[in-house]
């Protein structure tokens, strides 16, 4: 039987498409599995990292940079808001807008979640390039261009 590694010439399923896919999924599900033991699953640390570094968006912004649907979105944030790790209060001017952050907890539960994903990235980094991680970085980032 061949792996992803030594596949046979023929193999159809050997492509960058699914190789990139491949890799997504297991670092996926790698996070998923670390992030359970703390509470929290990938799109609720998404959304929790996004607010760290821009508090007050809306849950729209938010659906946007989790890579989720609005929808999937109100059920992640009303978890979080039930966790006590975030608060949600009227946009200042916006006022039908609610704006969300984080809370003591959220922040203390964010601190643990980017030990877990800085983990699983020297994983995927040591597996590729361990002396020079930024080959990585450009070259998914050159791909991402390449598709636009």
């Amino acid at each position: 039987m061949s792996t992803l590694m030594d596949p046979p010439v023929d193999d159809t399923y050997r492509s960058l498409g699914y190789a990139l896919k491949r890799a997504q999924q297991a670092l996926r599900g790698h996070l998923d599995n670390q992030l359970r033991d703390i509470g929290l699953t990938t799109p609720q640390y998404s959304v929790l990292a996004g607010l760290e570094f821009s508090a007050g968006l809306s849950s729209a912004d938010l659906a946007r940079r989790a890579f989720v649907t609005p929808q999937t979105m109100q059920s992640i944030i009303a978890t979080l808001e039930r966790d006590g790790l975030i608060k949600r209060m009227a946009h200042p001017v916006r006022g039908r807008v609610l704006t969300t952050e984080l809370t003591p907890k959220g922040r203390t539960a964010l601190c643990a979640a980017h030990k877990i994903a800085a983990d699983a990235e020297t994983i995927a980094r040591n597996a590729v390039a361990p002396d020079n991680p930024e080959i990585i970085y450009a070259a998914l980032l050159r791909i991402a261009e390449a598709m636009r």
